[in-house]
């Protein structure tokens, strides 16, 4: 199995990104933890050195900013203590609902953080891992990517890009000894998941962050450029991908166009 001995995790005061932390930290990774809230991030970073005598470096950063952006891409390119895998978890579903009813400007700033961040945090790291000719990124899509549900189109199209992106830097880059992968996991048990609470948001089973974490890991030893954790939402995107539009509709998301349609139509009158 690869070793990574500092891995940088984005979006790590919980959920997957917490569950990618304490895994890694298990496996003897040393740590910098990024997100917006600290005295989570301080309170993962005591557990982690109670329990494991890991060294963790807390870095408090909302992502969307550009100066906090900077500091982080600063952070993977310092070439006296290298991050050799970053995972970039760092993410919003925002606002659920009808595109056209959504305000533009906070559209804005979760394009920002759900496309930018990856993006430019992915050029940082890549480069100075192919300098050194190892290393590894996790990007954490979706399958929301491959399934354009209605309701949720700025987040579809920001993972379709965060995956396109990730494969095609892999190719790029692995014959350098860098392995770049896109994890598209389906409903997974986290704050966002809990907070969300609607029918269109649980696309099927809802999978435990520690599933997720292990087969991300496993995929990224394995030298692939994406994984779908479980077998039903790889058939959903098999789906997805090749079955006709309206039959992908009508088998997936049952009525979930003319319910979008419907609340866009109420809000003109709201």
């Amino acid at each position: 199995m690869r070793q990574h001995r500092r891995a940088l995790v984005t979006g790590a005061s919980g959920g997957l990104g917490a569950a990618f932390a304490r895994e890694l930290a298990a496996r003897g990774a040393g740590l910098v933890l990024v997100a917006r809230d600290e005295e989570a991030l301080d309170d993962l970073a005591r557990e982690l050195r109670k329990r494991h005598g890991t060294e963790v470096t807390v870095l408090v950063a909302d992502l969307a900013e550009p100066d906090d952006l900077a500091r982080v891409e600063r952070r993977l390119s310092q070439a006296d203590e290298p991050v050799d895998l970053l995972v970039n978890n760092a993410g919003v579903i925002g606002q659920v609902g009808p595109f056209a009813a959504r305000d533009a400007g906070t559209e804005e700033y979760n394009l920002r953080l759900n496309v930018l961040a990856v993006l430019r945090l992915t050029h940082a790291a890549v480069g100075a891992m192919a300098r050194r000719r190892h290393g590894g990124v996790i990007n954490v899509s979706s399958a929301m990517g491959y399934l354009h549900i209605p309701g949720g189109a700025p987040y579809a199209a920001a993972k379709a890009f965060v995956t396109s992106l990730s494969q095609t830097v892999h190719s790029e880059v692995r014959a350098l000894g860098v392995h770049v992968l896109a994890l598209c996991p389906g409903s997974t048990r986290t704050n966002l998941h809990r907070s969300r609470g609607r029918r269109g948001w649980t696309l099927g089973r809802v999978r435990e962050p520690e599933f997720v974490v292990h087969e991300a890991l496993k995929a990224l030893e394995a030298g692939r450029p994406v994984h779908i954790p479980g077998g039903e939402y790889k058939l959903k995107v098999f789906l997805a991908r090749h079955a006709p539009r309206r039959l992908v509709n009508r088998l997936l998301y049952p009525g979930w166009d003319v319910e979008t349609s419907r609340r866009l139509a109420e809000s003109f009158t709201a």
